[in-house]
């Protein structure tokens, strides 16, 4: 009572009243338990069974399946679980295929590490870093504007020319190359949509589809992706002969562009865009076009560098002396313009999505270690047998959902590495010409629509945060029926008629 006169008197204020903070008691995730769980009792049960038989070709040539190869497979379930149920970060999950890889001894660490730095990841990098100057120069925007300018204010015309236009790039430029170019440009486009940062199903279309169709366009040239030159090298090792730069757009271009659109027929019936107009988005695009002002000397300099990185490697394929020069170090050349220049500064270095270089290290890792350990070899060789009598059609399409599957988790180049010179040896005992076992692989590698680490454009378009890995995951699948139905009817159809051999005579 005493203290209570005594603050009165002095004029000071009474105290608060005792507050009582209820403790909030955090929801536990039994869904994320139970998958991290799952995965890691994938991983152990198969980890520690005893051997497992050996697989046999035609030829009876035997492949055992090392206690490492075994183990490499424990590791691609678990991987696979983690990444497509997310219960940690995905670059998360990619160094736990490092760590588990040097624990359990099914590599060393150098080995499994190493490949976190393959030049390949490096090309990634410097792919997201031309998205990155696009962006901070303003470039952007410019190219987005000048896209809804011609395709207009309908939202499912918006979502076919991003697959256009990515499509198109694919067919000049590597697919990472194009997705990290238009990128930036989809989130300038998705921002007009009027729900900020929000996932819409017009968000998903364009981001999906972009994904989806940097895949079909890469596989119509040579430029588009490393596996159809390194497919065309094991054919000729195989039968002698070259394929011709344009013989392979022949066979691919109605393929390639017969799923850009049935990609996004999809898109428009399951992913079917909210609005079906953006109300006043034609003016509104001129007012900001005017905004933008003239080009600046930045956005000029960019567009030098990224126009003289893609001639380079356009014409490896024609100049012998440039075909020494690795993908990964022409593509950094212009990471180094940017940032000796000041286009790019400590900023933009440290806003790049270290989760998507981290995500493709990590597949990398698997993938080698897939490969290194012989367990890819073996589970090519128990795919193929099983079908080693089945009519020819049904063989062909065997090879290629193997692909398929194999390029969702490791690098599509390893996929056909694989299985193309098991399929070569195994089509010639069905009289299968070793022409469409090629292209047929090549159509499925270049496709992977069900893991975000099947193509660098499935993560960088997973880093617009418009979906999940499980969202991806379920339309992934559907578009991988679709895709095999289209590679059937072309094996029946289509390239006969065009003169490709399917047949041995």
């Amino acid at each position: 009572m005493a203290e209570k006169e005594k603050r009165i008197s002095e004029g000071l204020p009474e105290p608060p009243e005792e507050i009582v903070v209820a403790e909030v008691k955090k929801k536990i995730d039994w869904k994320r338990i139970f998958f991290i769980l799952l995965g890691l009792g994938f991983f152990f049960v198969i980890y520690y069974m005893p051997q497992w038989r050996d697989a046999v070709d035609p030829t009876g040539k035997h492949f055992p399946l090392s206690n490492e190869g075994k183990g490499a497979i424990a590791l691609f379930l678990l991987a696979g679980i983690w990444w497509v149920f997310e219960v940690v970060p995905i670059g998360v999950t990619s160094i736990a295929i490092g760590v588990f890889q040097a624990i359990f001894a099914i590599r060393s660490a150098k080995d499994a590490f190493r490949d976190f730095m393959d030049p390949s990841v490096m090309f990634i990098f410097g792919s997201v870093v031309v998205g990155l100057a696009f962006t901070k120069t303003g470039l952007t925007k410019r190219l987005a504007y000048k896209m809804l300018q011609i395709v207009g204010e309908r939202t499912s015309m918006i979502v076919l020319g991003a697959l256009v236009v990515t499509a198109g790039l694919a067919h000049l430029m590597a697919h990472t190359a194009a997705a990290a170019t238009v990128f930036p440009i989809l989130l300038a486009i998705n921002s007009l949509y009027g729900e900020g940062d929000r996932p819409t199903k017009f968000g998903k279309s364009l981001f999906i589809g972009m994904a989806y169709a940097a895949g079909a366009g890469s596989i119509i040239t040579f430029l588009g992706a490393a596996r159809g030159p390194a497919a065309a090298g094991m054919f000729k090792e195989f039968t002698g002969r070259d394929i011709g730069f344009f013989e392979l757009t022949k066979y691919m271009f109605l393929v390639g562009w017969g799923m850009v659109f049935l990609i996004w027929i999809y898109l428009s019936i399951f992913l079917k865009p909210e609005k079906k107009i953006i109300p006043g988005l034609k003016d509104k695009v001129k007012t900001l076009m005017k905004e933008l002002g003239p080009m600046t000397g930045s956005e000029k300099f960019v567009i030098i560098c990224v126009i003289a990185v893609v001639i380079v490697m356009s014409l490896q394929s024609f100049v012998p002396a440039l075909k020494k020069l690795d993908r990964s170090a022409i593509m950094l050349c212009s990471t180094l313009l940017f940032f000796l220049t000041r286009v790019l500064t400590i900023k933009e270095l440290e806003d790049i999505p270290w989760n998507i270089i981290l995500l493709f290290s990590g597949a990398m890792s698997i993938g080698f270690c897939l490969w290194k350990t012989g367990a890819a070899q073996w589970m090519a060789v128990n795919w193929l047998v099983m079908f080693q009598n089945a009519p020819w059609i049904v063989f062909v399409l065997s090879i290629a959902t193997f692909v398929l599957i194999m390029t969702n988790f490791i690098m599509n180049v390893a996929a056909i590495a694989i299985s193309l010179p098991v399929s070569l040896v195994i089509a010639q005992y069905l009289g299968v010409a070793p022409d469409v076992i090629l292209y047929a692989s090549l159509v499925t590698a270049g496709m992977p629509f069900v893991l975000l680490i099947g193509a660098a454009p499935n993560a960088i378009a997973y880093e617009s945060k418009q979906f999940t890995p499980g969202e991806f995951f379920m339309h992934g699948i559907p578009m991988s029926i679709i895709l095999i139905i289209v590679l059937a009817i072309f094996l029946v159809t289509i390239w006969p008629l065009l003169g490709m051999p399917i047949l041995l005579k």
